[in-house]
């Protein structure tokens, strides 16, 4: 096992494995949250929009747990002061950031695969459908953790860092049409749905499971345009994250 090996799986236990164990409450957020809203979709829609809300659920679940990790990295910065002993030690930031990253995606497992038993028993997607799915979800986390990633840097205290975790997520994953087809919000205010990239996740997902008609012209836009926004945080986080204090 190399050292960055042993340096990812360190940030998995002490930032997941351990509270997950000691504290299993906190696994009830995280399965909770996406589920409510499927639930308020399905009982308002009647059972028509289920398995967009279902979709919607992964979407969610996939940005929160990438914002997450910006309270758990500024809790442990200015708490801790751990990043601190991370720059003087031989630990790299990549190593720090993809176990801090994977420790939050461990979080979710339990709401993951709760998800996942639905989208098997009312989706039922074909091989190519899943795997366009699985595509969607990691540029969503992916897109979440440059945006956690970056902002930890800069909040100086977790509480700061819990009120701009909980208005991104809100912002990304509730308004904008994830849990529904963008379809039912009128045209004048359809065009400000397209400034969050939830919008165009949650259009790929339900085009490729045929819940949404769309273009393959617009379908393939989408993907650019997500592909282009995560690209773009990550050079963003690169280049202005405060890895150093100066």
């Amino acid at each position: 096992m190399t050292r960055w090996t042993r340096q990812v799986l360190a940030a998995i236990l002490v930032n997941s494995v351990y509270a997950m164990k000691n504290y299993p409450v906190v696994l009830i957020n995280t399965v909770l949250a996406p589920l409510s809203f499927l639930l308020v979709v399905n009982f308002v829609s009647r059972g028509g929009l289920l398995v967009q809300a279902i979709e919607g659920a992964l979407i969610m679940s996939m940005f929160s747990s990438g914002m997450g990790l910006q309270s758990d990295l500024s809790h442990l910065k200015n708490d801790f002061k751990l990043q601190d002993m991370i720059v003087a030690s031989p630990t790299t930031a990549g190593a720090y950031v993809v176990g801090m990253a994977l420790s939050e995606v461990t979080y979710s497992l339990p709401a993951l695969a709760t998800l996942a038993v639905l989208v098997g028993v009312f989706v039922r997607p074909t091989a190519i459908q899943a795997l366009e799915l699985v595509g969607v979800m990691l540029l969503m986390f992916s897109t979440s953790i440059t945006i956690g990633f970056t902002l930890s840097t800069f909040t100086s205290d977790v509480i700061q860092s819990f009120a701009f975790s909980s208005i991104i997520s809100t912002v990304f994953s509730t308004l904008p049409p994830v849990y529904y087809p963008i379809t039912y919000i009128p045209l004048p205010f359809r065009y400000l749905a397209y400034l969050s990239p939830t919008t165009y996740a949650a259009e790929i997902s339900q085009s490729a499971t045929g819940q949404l008609q769309l273009p393959l012209i617009q379908v393939a836009l989408a993907w650019v345009v997500l592909v282009a926004v995560t690209l773009t945080l990550g050079v963003v986080a690169l280049k202005k994250a405060r890895w150093r204090e100066v």
